[in-house]
């Protein structure tokens, strides 16, 4: 019986490269923000905090970050995932660090996904902005 399972896990010179390639595009369009990156398992491989960001976007970053690894997809597909059900809203949303809008992206290899990334402090969109130039520079779409 095999006892060791072989997960895929993102390495931390990705994991720096992607906070560090989502800073340097927000810094290029003047928004301030924080960036994570955690492993499949939902562990922290790398984070950075923009001087000026807000500093309630740290765990926002992370949770982001967090919420995108566990499910495997963005961050902002929850609310239509749970649709008009009224009880699942309710109930997702009050779970510890499930973020339900935009700026958290999975870390995809293939058909699997080793990760996430989650941005917080700019706009919605700006966040997730930051987050797809973050994957970009990893090599991942």
């Amino acid at each position: 019986m095999q006892v060791l399972s072989p997960v895929p896990g993102i390495t931390w010179e990705a994991a720096h490269a992607a906070v560090q390639a989502a800073v340097r595009h927000a810094e290029t369009q003047g928004w301030k923000i924080n960036v994570a990156v955690v492993d499949r398992g939902g562990n922290l491989m790398a984070f950075l905090r923009m001087p000026g960001a807000f500093i309630h976007s740290i765990d926002l970053a992370i949770d982001k970050a967090y919420t995108s690894a566990s499910f495997g997809f963005p961050t902002k597909d929850w609310m239509g995932a749970i649709g008009h059900d009224e009880g699942m809203k309710l109930g997702f949303t009050s779970q510890p660090r499930l973020i339900v809008f935009g700026g958290g992206l999975p870390i995809r290899m293939g058909d699997d996904w080793i990760g996430g990334i989650g941005v917080s402090g700019a706009s919605e969109a700006e966040d997730v902005e930051c987050a797809r130039a973050g994957l970009a520079a990893i090599g991942i779409a």
